[in-house]
C-alpha cells in the first residue's frame, strides 16, 4: 500500500515538473527562438537570385477604385528579409516603398484603364529576374 501512494506522489510530482516546464518552454524560450530565426538580417547585401516579387492580389475592376497588391522581398544570401531597402517598381507607374523587418516592400496599384501589365522590380538598380503580370478588367 506504501509503495502505490510512493508511485502516485512520484508520478503527480513528474506530471507537475513537466506541465510547469512545458509552459516554461511556451512562454519564454520559442518565442525568443523564433525571433532570432525570423529576424531581418543584418547583412545589407542583397541576393537578387533570392529576392522575388509575388502577386497578392493581380485582378482588379478598372475603375481607379479597386487595388492591385504587389508584395517584393528583398533577401540576402541565407533568405533572411533585409530592413530598409529601397525597391522600385516598373510598368504600370513607377512607385518605390522601402522593405519592412521581413524584408517586404508592399505596393498597391489602381487603374481606371483596363488591360494588362508587366510589373518588373529593382532593388540598387538591379532587376529581379522575374516579373509580374497584373490585370485590371
Amino acid at each position: 500500500m506504501k509503495d502505490n501512494k510512493t508511485k502516485i506522489i512520484i508520478i503527480a510530482v513528474a506530471l507537475v515538473v513537466g506541465v510547469a516546464l512545458t509552459f516554461y518552454l511556451a512562454a519564454s524560450v520559442i518565442p525568443k527562438a523564433l525571433t532570432i530565426l525570423t529576424k531581418a538580417s543584418g547583412s545589407a547585401k542583397v541576393s537578387i537570385k533570392n529576392s522575388f516579387i509575388i502577386g497578392e492580389k493581380i485582378l482588379a475592376k478598372a475603375d481607379g477604385k479597386d487595388k492591385c497588391e504587389v508584395n517584393v522581398f528583398v533577401l540576402d544570401a541565407s533568405g533572411k528579409g533585409i530592413l530598409g531597402k529601397q525597391v522600385q517598381l516598373t510598368g504600370l507607374t513607377n512607385l518605390t516603398a522601402k522593405t519592412n523587418e521581413q524584408g517586404k516592400a508592399n505596393f498597391e496599384m489602381v487603374s481606371s484603364v483596363a488591360g494588362s501589365y508587366e510589373l518588373r522590380a529593382s532593388v540598387n538598380g538591379v532587376a529581379l529576374t522575374k516579373s509580374l503580370k497584373v490585370v485590371f478588367k
